[in-house]
C-alpha cells in the first residue's frame, strides 16, 4: 500500500500513517472521518488515459492504481463495476438541458452501488489476514458484503433493522451470511455491528468507520468520467442516506483533478427522502453539524437518521458548488414509474431518489439549456418489489375471451 502516502481527519486535518489501524481520528471521535490520500506525483505516471485505454478488465479493478491495494490476488473473483450509462434523449427534451446521462448501477452481482465498497472491504480483511468480516446495512450494503464474502471465503456477520425488505434478507441468506435482525432502527443495528466486531475482532465494513470503502465507491465517479473522456457533466444528482456515496464521487473528482485528468469538480447535487434528510437540513440552514431524528421513509437504504458520514457529505456539496433536494416519499415512486417507462430502468426508491431530486430540482428553474446532468441510480428495483408495486399499479384481470381484452381496451380510450 505504498501508494497511500496518508490519512487525514475530515474535521480536524490531523494524519496518520496508513500502516496504522486507525479508522476514525481519536480526537473527533466517530464523526472525523478519514480522507485516504495517495502519492499523486505516483500515480500521476501510471493512472492516465492512454494506460486505461489499453486496460482490458472489465472491473474496479481496473483502477488499482488508485485504490488503496497494491496485491490484485486480495481482489474477489466478481466483476463489480463498469455498469452501463444511457444517454436519455427523451429527459434532455423534456428538462431542458443539453443532455442527460443515467448510470445504473443496479447492474452490480448483487444488484447495487454497495458492491463497490464490499469488493474493497472484503479484499482489505484478505490482505490483513483476516477470517471473518461484519456491517450494519439497511439492507443493500450487507447483501453486497455477504456476495464478495462468499467468494472470498470470509465469515460474514450481517446486522440489519428488522423492518429491512424481506428480498433484501432473503439474498444474505442465500450468499450464507449470519443475519441478526435487530429490533430497532438501522442506528440501533449499527451501533449493535459496532459492539460485536469490538468483542469478537471482525473486520469491520461498515462505509461510515473504515475510509478505504469510500474508495471502492468512488470507482463509480472514475468510471464515469472515464467514460466521458474525463469531459465531466456540469451536475451529478446524488441520494444521500449516511453520506458515503456522494463523499465518494467528490473524493474520485478530487483524485481526479490532482493527477490532472480534469480541470474541475462537478457540481454534486445531493437528495434526500423528506422522511430522512438531516444532511439537508444542516446544508440549507449552512450548519456544521446535524440533527439526529427518526425516520419515516419507504426509501429504506437511505433510512438514515444519525448519518455517520455528514462531515464528508456536506464538504462533497460545498466544496463543488452543489446544492441538496429533499423528495417526498410520492416523488420517489412517481420517480420509480416515470424512470422505467422512458428509460428501461428499474431502480428501488434509494436507487432512483436521485432521479426525483433531478425532477425536482429542474422545477426551480436552476438547471441551464447548456448544462449537462448525470443520474446514478445505485440499486436495482426488484430489491425491493412491495414499494415497486406501489408504484406500479395493477394488471388487468380478464376472462380468457378476446371480447374481455377489448373491454379493456376501450376502457383506455
Amino acid at each position: 500500500m505504498a501508494k497511500v502516502k496518508k490519512l487525514r481527519c475530515v474535521l480536524c486535518g490531523r494524519e496518520f500513517d496508513p500502516k496504522s489501524d486507525v479508522f476514525t481520528c481519536p480526537d473527533c471521535g466517530p464523526d472525523g472521518t478519514l480522507d485516504v490520500l495517495y502519492d499523486y506525483d505516483d500515480v500521476r505516471q501510471k493512472f492516465t488515459s492512454e494506460a486505461l485505454a489499453k486496460n482490458k478488465e472489465r472491473s474496479i479493478s481496473r483502477y488499482i492504481e488508485l485504490l488503496p491495494l497494491s496485491d490484485p490476488a486480495f481482489f474477489p473473483n466478481l466483476k463489480v463495476g463498469c455498469s452501463p450509462l444511457y444517454e436519455s434523449t427523451y429527459w434532455a427534451k423534456k428538462l431542458g438541458v443539453k443532455q442527460v446521462l443515467i448510470k445504473d448501477d443496479g447492474r452490480n452481482p448483487t444488484a447495487s452501488f454497495k458492491d463497490r465498497a464490499s469488493f474493497i472491504g472484503v479484499a482489505k480483511a484478505k490482505e490483513k489476514g483476516a477470517t471473518s468480516i461484519a456491517c450494519a446495512s439497511t439492507g443493500n450494503a450487507a447483501s453486497s458484503l455477504a456476495g464478495c464474502a462468499a467468494v472470498a471465503g470470509l465469515d460474514c456477520y450481517i446486522f440489519v433493522p428488522e423492518k429491512a425488505p424481506v428480498n433484501k434478507v432473503t439474498q444474505l441468506l442465500i450468499y450464507g451470511a449470519k443475519v441478526f435482525l435487530v429490533k430497532g432502527t438501522y442506528e440501533d443495528a449499527f451501533k449493535l455491528a459496532v459492539k460485536a466486531i469490538d468483542a469478537y475482532g471482525w473486520y469491520n465494513r461498515n462505509s461510515a468507520i473504515n475510509p478505504y470503502l469510500v474508495e471502492g465507491k468512488k470507482t463509480c465517479g472514475l468510471e464515469l468520467a472515464e467514460e466521458l473522456s474525463f469531459d465531466l457533466p456540469e451536475k451529478v444528482f446524488v441520494s444521500v442516506g449516511d453520506g458515503c456515496i456522494i463523499s465518494s464521487f467528490y473524493k474520485a473528482f478530487y483524485d481526479l483533478k490532482q493527477i490532472g485528468l480534469i480541470s474541475h469538480i462537478p457540481q454534486l447535487i445531493g437528495v434526500q427522502a423528506e422522511g430522512a434528510c438531516p444532511i439537508y437540513k444542516a446544508f440549507k440552514e449552512g450548519k456544521d453539524v446535524i440533527e439526529r431524528k427518526p425516520t419515516n421513509t419507504l426509501a429504506d437504504s437511505i433510512a438514515v437518521g444519525e448519518p455517520r458520514n455528514w462531515a464528508k457529505a456536506l464538504r462533497a456539496v460545498r466544496n463543488s458548488g452543489g446544492d441538496m433536494v429533499a423528495v417526498s416519499d410520492d416523488e420517489i415512486l412517481e420517480a420509480m414509474r416515470l424512470l422505467a417507462r422512458t428509460s428501461g430502468v428499474f431502480g428501488e426508491p434509494a436507487g432512483v431518489t436521485g432521479f426525483a431530486g433531478l425532477l425536482k430540482y429542474a422545477q426551480t428553474g436552476k438547471l441551464d439549456s447548456h448544462e449537462r446532468v448525470a443520474v446514478i441510480v445505485t440499486g436495482n428495483g426488484l430489491k425491493d418489489s412491495e414499494s415497486a408495486k406501489k408504484a406500479a399499479g395493477s394488471p388487468f384481470l380478464v376472462e380468457p375471451t378476446l371480447e374481455a381484452v377489448n373491454r379493456v381496451l376501450g376502457s383506455m380510450i
